[in-house]
């Protein structure tokens, strides 16, 4: 009697974690909208080889988070891509909600891309500049007001002689954090507004982060494709996503160059191109042998038939990694290797 107890009990025990054994029998994967093309290909190829497709829903990296780091079991995400890297805020968040284990995965690099319709004329900007057009407020004869370039010439006479607007990706999204700190941050450097922001006792990183509330920035939301419609029916306009949009719109659109240099396949592999960046996912390894077919899914995910130099995903716009950092991944994939989460 108390043995079948005790086989109850764990029953139960499991049954609150995973409902029953394969109680679901896809993979549900959820975040970035930049690795959302990559994942979808792989899901699909995947799909093919004797396990059901993922789901994949693109809800931005931030949301992606939010919903992976809800909890175990099958009410929740087994994945979330990210275009950026995990936060403190979000690792301390999984911790409070029983995601201990977290495999993190890198599966190549990307350039962030600011790009405008065919029909615009080329374009060039530095950091310094698209932060003087973007931000809410600029320094200005050593004092900050709030931002009152209406025109990109009138921030450089170099610039177009029209508006500035620019679509952007939503607070929530790995691609506008990305962008934050990689052009906002350091344009505001760039334009000494850090340095005057940390005088005034304020935090100069979250300030310069701050973008104008006027019109002149458009939140598009995590649709890239969107953001692209949008450019083309107006070559005024600039928006910006990751490299692999370019790459597939080349026929409607065109990049901008960043101080000089457009984006390439070498300058994102060695990061001469200014904005470039990781894309990476992760995993509940709690999940690994619970949901079926995650471990297969991540030796796919990894192969070098799909990250590698010659892969399926090079073919639409990812840039792979270094044989030794591609080998690291895979290492990291085999043995199921967690991040320290001290």
């Amino acid at each position: 009697m108390n043995l079948l107890k005790i086989l109850i009990a764990t029953l139960i025990a499991f049954g609150s974690l995973f409902g029953t054994s394969y109680a679901r029998d896809q993979i549900k994967i959820v975040g970035s909208s930049t690795v959302y093309p990559y994942a979808t290909i792989v899901a699909e190829r995947f799909g093919k080889s004797g396990f059901k497709t993922p789901v994949i829903e693109s809800t931005g990296t931030g949301g992606g988070m939010k919903l992976f780091c809800a909890g175990v079991g099958v009410n929740h995400p087994d994945i979330t891509n990210a275009s950026r890297v995990i936060k403190e805020g979000e690792i301390e968040l999984c911790k409070k909600n029983g995601v201990t284990e977290i495999i993190e995965i890198v599966i190549g690099n990307d350039g962030l891309t600011l790009a405008h319709s065919l029909e615009a004329s080329n374009a060039d900007f530095n950091q310094e500049q698209l932060y003087l057009a973007l931000a809410d407020e600029v320094p200005v004869n050593g004092q900050f007001v709030k931002n009152p370039f209406q025109k990109w010439s009138e921030i450089d006479p170099s610039l177009p002689d029209h508006k500035i607007e620019v679509l952007v990706a939503p607070p929530t999204s790995g691609t506008r954090d990305a962008w934050d700190s990689l052009i906002m941050v350091k344009g505001c450097k760039a334009a000494g507004a850090y340095d005057m922001w940390s005088k005034l006792g304020e935090k100069a990183k979250k300030k310069c982060r701050i973008s104008r509330e006027d019109g002149r920035v458009i939140e598009a939301g995590e649709n890239d494709a969107l953001i692209v419609q949008k450019l083309t029916e107006d070559p005024e306009r600039f928006g910006y996503f990751g490299y692999s949009y370019l790459l597939v719109n080349e026929d409607k659109i065109k990049p901008t160059s960043i101080a000089g240099i457009e984006p390439t396949l070498e300058g994102i592999q060695d990061y001469s191109y200014p904005i470039a960046r990781p894309l990476q996912f992760y995993v509940k390894k709690a999940h690994i042998g619970s949901v079926p077919g995650i471990e297969e899914f991540l030796q796919e995910f990894t192969s070098s038939r799909a990250m590698g130099e010659d892969g399926y995903l090079t073919d639409i716009g990812l840039v792979a990694l270094s044989d030794d950092d591609a080998d690291e991944i895979r290492e990291r994939v085999s043995n199921l290797t967690t991040l320290s989460t001290e």
